[in-house]
């Protein structure tokens, strides 16, 4: 699943893919802003994201796509 997180004054956002579903994603987005704290996402190479929730502008849930690449017809 592909997880995309926009911050506050930069100029990319952060795109991570996480074997966690949805839910449990959009579990733990909520569970930070509650509580006001920090955002820790793991991906699917074990590298952590930490950021600070005051600073989150969006985040975006999706599923994976299978993007085709090279050259195909359709």
């Amino acid at each position: 699943m592909e997880v995309k997180i926009g911050v506050q004054y930069a100029a990319r956002e952060l795109v991570l893919e996480s074997a966690q579903t949805p839910a449990e994603v959009e579990q733990l987005v909520t569970e930070a802003m509650a509580k006001d704290s920090v955002l820790t996402l793991t991906d699917e190479k074990g590298r952590r994201v930490i950021v600070p929730t005051a600073k989150l502008a969006y985040v975006e849930i999706a599923e994976s796509s299978n993007r085709p690449f090279g050259f195909t017809t359709r």
